[in-house]
């Protein structure tokens, strides 16, 4: 999310790029001051055999993964920012690509297993191995290592039209898939299960709430994200003119939204006592 290193051209072949502003530099600061230590502990966590155990929890381990990434990304900003080292920018841009598709992706895959939990358990008993997990992740990083390449070599072609098609065609892609599994898990909460008869199933209905709750959270999340971005891509194309302010709202929406899934997953670990249980 490297703005200085993207040049935007008007119809009137005018071209002028945004550079960061120091209150960029402070968000960039934040998510590495504390969004390193926060991945850390939690891959630490996970790895460990604290928690949940890791084939329970692959798909959050991959997650916090690609947010220790994108705290790279941040970083390298940073250092960019005051030292003008083109090559920095070069693996900034890189890094870009676990913004752009890394973290969606990965969350889509926490929402179609809670999906699957709810709606479909014996296909979720069937796949919850820890091979077909890693399988997923295989191809999710391949997809976006993909990415990567493709924000390196192309975040300061000229034509930036090309670049704003592609951000928006995968959160439309991403966001419809978590909206799907949100409804759909939504309507199974209202259903009573087999055998009820009137009586609720408390159990039952938890592991439902549970996960209803962390796909509403996490497509929240996402809208929260990515709309602001969502919004200046589409002006942008329209009109050729880049709205600062949008974007700096959506920079510091996106490196706040990088804390959701973490604390998320501590307060389900009971590191988090004082939060509202989910």
């Amino acid at each position: 999310m490297r703005k200085s290193a993207v040049n935007f051209t008007s119809e009137a072949s005018t071209n002028s790029t945004y550079n960061l502003t120091h209150l960029d530099i402070c968000v960039y600061s934040i998510n590495v001051l504390f969004g390193l230590p926060t991945h850390s502990y939690v891959i630490w966590f996970i790895i460990t055999g604290t928690g949940n155990g890791v084939t329970s929890e692959f798909f959050n381990l991959n997650l916090s993964l690609c947010e220790i990434g994108i705290c790279l990304n941040s970083l390298l900003t940073i250092i960019y920012f005051y030292s003008q080292f083109s090559h920095l920018a070069i693996l900034a841009d890189f890094l870009l690509g676990l913004f752009v598709t890394g973290r969606p992706l990965f969350q889509c895959l926490m929402c179609v297993e809670r999906y699957l939990a709810v709606v479909h358990p014996v296909t979720f008993l069937k796949y919850k191995p820890l091979r077909y997990k890693m399988i997923c992740c295989t191809v999710a990083w391949i997809i976006t290592l993909g990415s990567c390449l493709y924000c390196m070599f192309n975040t300061n072609q000229p034509d930036f039209n090309i670049y704003i098609y592609f951000y928006l065609i995968q959160f439309i892609v991403f966001f419809s898939i978590q909206l799907f599994c949100l409804v759909t898990v939504l309507r199974a909460l209202k259903q009573s299960g087999p055998g009820e008869r009137g009586r609720v199933r408390v159990e039952e209905n938890h592991m439902k709430r549970r996960a209803f709750c962390l796909i509403l959270i996490t497509s929240v999340t996402m809208s929260v994200i990515y709309m602001p971005f969502i919004i200046s891509g589409f002006y942008f194309i329209l009109s050729h003119l880049f709205i600062v302010d949008i974007f700096s709202i959506g920079l510091f929406c996106f490196i706040l939204a990088g804390f959701v899934q973490p604390v998320l997953y501590l307060h389900r670990a009971g590191k988090l006592p004082c939060l509202c249980s989910l």
